[in-house]
């Protein structure tokens, strides 16, 4: 397949973009900052994997998407807040039949996507591959675990199987759902409950299970989200979610937040997709959420102290 990775600078979209290239499909990451290209362009995508290896892959790098021209997928990997201008960016990479695939962080981008470039492009997914990122064109890859793809129909598409099978054949466990959005409910209850935990404790992953406090905090979270879940017929079962949340964790030893990442950079973060995204939930559905709002107003006040004495 064509592909382009949106994003492809970043940790997740590396990661994903190499592991396709490796994979024998033509990839090009996409990205604005001009010194990750360069890196790329010069010497491919570096993964720093769990067992101490560190392949390095060849794969075409742009800050320009007319330079790439129609491909068969687009894979989205930016912030929630740079989608819309992302894909707009992208129009000259999109042909009659391009698909663009959502594997971003968060609840809402499919919407925003769908507004950019029509709902019958867009496929939804979630994985829980985690990356950190090193430095331009170098990744760090602490932990894996399965990507889910699926249409915003349901139905099992000749298309959803084509990208399903690329993904494969690159070595990214990957399954095809016909309950995407209850899927991506699982990865949002994840990331409410790790990803500001982390960035406002300053913990790796594996440190976010090691005390009692957190675990009592993270567990705090899950409930709400449980909770508003249920409240709008989304199947979500505390009982399933907290061993599989814990357990991720345990095995992501070293694993840093993209939460935690942004608040390392500087930059703004994702809290109002993540727990934001939650409150909201709860408001709509008359369920209350004070541990998800507390959340949200101790990272945007962090985040607007750090943004307005940047430079």
């Amino acid at each position: 397949m064509r592909i382009a990775v949106l994003g492809g600078g970043g940790a997740m979209g590396g990661l994903f973009g190499g592991y396709l290239a490796r994979g024998g499909n033509e990839v090009t990451l996409i990205d604005v900052s001009t010194e990750a290209v360069a890196a790329i362009r010069a010497a491919g995508v570096s993964i720093e994997e769990k067992d101490g290896s560190q392949p390095v892959i060849p794969v075409a790098a742009s800050s320009d998407p007319a330079e790439v021209g129609p491909v068969d997928l687009i894979v989205t990997f930016v912030k929630c807040y740079h989608t819309e201008a992302a894909v707009r960016s992208a129009a000259p990479m999109i042909g009659p039949d391009t698909a663009v695939l959502s594997l971003q962080n968060g609840w809402g981008n499919a919407p925003r996507i769908a507004a950019v470039v029509g709902e019958d492009r867009v496929i939804v997914g979630l994985t829980y591959h985690s990356g950190t990122l090193l430095g331009p064109g170098r990744v760090k890859h602490p932990g894996a675990g399965i990507t889910y793809l699926g249409e915003l129909s349901g139905r099992r598409t000749e298309r959803i199987e084509r990208v399903a099978d690329a993904f494969q054949r690159s070595g990214i466990e990957t399954t095809v759902s016909d309950q995407i959005l209850g899927e991506v409910w699982k990865k949002l209850a994840l990331n409410a409950c790790t990803l500001p935990t982390s960035a406002l404790l300053g913990f790796f992953a594996h440190e976010l299970v090691a005390f009692d406090a957190s675990k009592r905090l993270m567990a705090a979270i899950l409930t709400e989200v449980v909770a508003v879940a249920n409240a709008q017929g989304i199947a979500l079962d505390y009982d399933e979610r907290w061993p599989a949340i814990t357990g991720l964790l345990e095995r992501a030893v070293g694993g840093k937040a993209s939460m935690l990442q942004d608040f390392e950079a500087r930059r703004p973060t994702e809290i109002a997709v993540i727990n934001g995204a939650i409150v909201d939930a709860g408001r709509r559905t008359g369920v209350p959420t004070p541990i998800n709002e507390t959340m949200v107003w101790m990272v945007e006040a962090a985040e607007r102290r750090f943004l307005q004495a940047k430079p």
